[in-house]
């Protein structure tokens, strides 16, 4: 089984994190940020890993530090789960919709780190979420995991939707990429030998 536990305390935040690549979609999560364990707990489902979180974070003063605090913890834990990449896909990209909202995901375990983050979010807040923490959390996560993820809105209106669309598709491309090729099962997919 490809588990993983994180535990990260900082003067800002304090998270404690398991992550199974092979599980059910089953997840508990508590953040401390209600729109994050929306997307977190969708997110968990729709890549069949099961994530287990809780963090206790300085939100009294913004949700800026626990939302990219739960992205460095999560990208460790993707990447001390994934052990040498031995028998992966190694890619995986979905285009998702979510009612109007068009989004499109692609993911490379490269072990390079980028984020191509082209989503289009209308406004700066979904209740009292900031938007512009999705992003944060995706450059949290794909430094930390050392991955290669592009996102990008192709089309939609509603923040909510976009943002959720996001999360799902990543998702959805995470799942096919950390899935097992028994063709390959005892190789490195790459022609370096390494990942």
């Amino acid at each position: 089984m490809r588990i993983s536990s994180i535990t990260r305390k900082t003067s800002e935040t304090e998270i404690s994190l398991t992550l199974n690549l092979d599980g059910k979609g089953e997840s508990r999560i508590s953040s401390g940020v209600g729109f994050l364990d929306h997307m977190l707990t969708l997110f968990a489902r729709h890549g069949r890993f099961d994530l287990e979180l809780s963090c206790k974070g300085d939100t009294w003063v913004d949700d800026h530090h626990s939302v990219e605090d739960i992205g460095i913890a999560l990208g460790q834990a993707f990447r001390e789960a994934l052990g040498d990449k031995r028998g992966i896909c190694r890619f995986g990209d979905t285009i998702l919709p979510m009612d109007e909202a068009l989004v499109l995901s692609a993911v490379d375990l490269s072990g390079r780190s980028y984020l191509g983050f082209a989503l289009s979010i209308p406004t700066q807040k979904v209740g009292s979420f900031d938007t512009e923490l999705v992003e944060e959390f995706w450059q949290a996560f794909v430094r930390n995991a050392c991955l290669t993820l592009h996102l990008r809105s192709i089309s939609g209106t509603n923040s909510h939707h976009i943002i959720e669309g996001a999360f799902k598709s990543a998702a959805r491309s995470l799942r096919a990429a950390v899935a097992i090729d028994p063709a390959f099962a005892s190789e490195i997919p790459s022609t370096k030998g390494v990942l």
